[in-house]
């Protein structure tokens, strides 16, 4: 996260930008009732928005701790320039904005106790999350915790946190002993259940770390939606200030969050939140239309020759594809529900995508599939079969993230995923396409125990993969699409 700085001022509360959006209230950096794990751009993008529109109607109090658990990049970015930073929105109708709503940034492993001490702080009344899938440290076999995981095992045995659940349990310890109040833990990560997903995990680390278990807490589930892609030289060169924490995103956003809070809570309805009683029917459409249409365009364009998402949905072929894989078997495969639309929902999702001036990169999300895919395929695939319904497309996409894997096994370059040598070990370790998918779906954690009983799903997987391997990926689109 660097830029360089020219004969640019560097951005502060001394130094305020022209053409950007000011904030509309005064800063209390003295004052955060918030704490956020996992501080990157999606958190300033999202989260960080919402809580600046509430602080602007009067809503004080809520400003931020933001935590970085790994790198020190985003707070060696934030704190020189007081932690003000610019949201940039690309598309109709854009514009610049000033952000203020984050009071301070930590990186957890140079000061985990201050990370402990603000997450036990009495003014501090929710806890929000943005870690990705693989923060959880979840088996996506049984959903329950990898106790041990090394990171865990680490925590369960009395280091610094280095995990989550490590952090979170110590403030909760502390929070109960000294009456700090009650706290929501609000998972904003793309998992489906993600609040009860979360609160079972904390569950089943406190159980494995033995003694009292604190209570005091609520993890309500939420759904998030922005697109924020990675930040470019050329994205800094053209602010008006030096802005080391610079972040782009396209105009729209959506927040849906479970109503079982705590305790108090910013007013993000401010900035457009939706406060519901249920989030399952948002969570699902999300998931598996906008994210399984993200999959899909990944691993399809980037061996077409596409680099970003709105070459890839131009891509004739490849748009006519995941259209049909969107509406003939992942809407339907969604609940009844009179708040959506599913068709009308697919066209948005794909009119946002076909946005040039928000260059996001295929490769960004081909990272971490095999996190992703359950939620985003394997469940609508195996649910349609329960059914006897047929998941034609979904398969030929999990053929191609077969491939995906696969190519970057045989190039020497290891895909960007937490189960990446597995995977690869096992691709390599087969001698044909049938073989490479059964031994996948059933040795790689990856595929939910139904796909691998199904013995017609995974011959059919088979048979899709071997289609990818001789065709490659245009011919088979254009097979697809001649035969549905």
């Amino acid at each position: 996260m660097s830029a360089d700085p020219g004969v640019r001022p560097r951005l502060s509360d001394a130094t305020m930008p022209e053409g950007v959006a000011p904030l509309r209230y005064v800063r209390d950096r003295a004052r955060s009732g918030i704490v956020h794990l996992g501080l990157g751009a999606f958190h300033r993008a999202h989260q960080a928005v919402y809580t600046d529109d509430a602080m602007a109607v009067g809503d004080a109090g809520w400003g931020i701790v933001g935590v970085s658990l790994r790198s020190p990049a985003v707070r060696d970015a934030l704190v020189p320039q007081d932690c003000l930073y610019i949201v940039e929105e690309r598309g109709a109708p854009g514009g610049r904005r000033l952000v203020g709503s984050i009071n301070d940034a930590l990186v957890a492993p140079e000061a985990p106790e201050r990370v402990i001490a603000a997450l036990a702080d009495p003014a501090v009344h929710v806890a929000t999350l943005t870690v990705t899938e693989k923060g959880y440290h979840r088996d996506p076999r049984t959903n329950g915790l990898l106790v041990d995981a090394p990171d865990v095992a680490h925590d369960l045995g009395g280091g610094d946190p280095r995990t989550i659940f490590g952090f979170l349990a110590a403030a909760l310890d502390r929070r109960a002993a000294r009456g700090a109040g009650p706290l929501t833990i609000l998972s904003c990560d793309n998992l489906p259940d993600n609040g009860r997903l979360l609160g079972g995990l904390l569950d089943d680390y406190l159980a494995a770390r033995g003694g009292a278990r604190p209570g005091g807490w609520t993890s309500p589930s939420g759904m998030v939606d922005r697109i924020v892609p990675a930040i470019t030289a050329d994205d800094f060169a053209r602010l008006p200030v030096e802005d080391r924490a610079l972040t782009v995103c396209e105009p729209f956003r959506q927040w849906v969050i479970e109503d079982r809070f705590a305790g108090p809570r910013p007013r993000w309805e401010a900035g457009g939140a939706q406060i519901v009683d249920d989030v399952r029917p948002f969570e699902l459409a999300k998931l598996r239309l906008l994210n399984g249409a993200h999959s899909a365009l990944a691993y399809w364009g980037l061996p077409l020759g596409h680099a970003y998402v709105h070459e890839a949905v131009r891509d004739p072929d490849l748009l006519a594809f995941v259209r049909r894989q969107l509406l003939a078997e992942a809407a339907p495969s969604l609940p009844p529900s009179a708040a959506l639309d599913p068709a009308a929902y697919v066209e948005a999702i794909l009119r946002r995508f076909d946005n040039p001036a928000l260059p996001h990169r295929l490769a960004q999300i081909a990272m971490d599939g095999s996190q992703k895919l359950p939620q985003r395929w394997l469940a609508t695939l195996v649910e349609r079969a329960a059914t006897g319904l047929a998941s034609p497309a979904h398969l030929r996409s999990v053929a191609a993230w077969l491939a995906f894997v696969g190519d970057a096994s045989g190039g020497g370059r290891p895909a960007d995923d937490p189960l990446a040598s597995r995977l690869e070990t096992i691709w390599d370790g087969q001698a044909t396409p049938a073989e490479i998918a059964t031994a996948i779906v059933r040795s790689s954690g990856v595929f939910p125990a139904a796909f691998g009983a199904d013995e017609a799903l995974v011959r059919a997987l088979g048979e899709a993969l071997a289609e990818r391997l001789s065709k490659g990926p245009r011919a088979m689109l254009r097979d697809f699409l001649d035969r549905s």
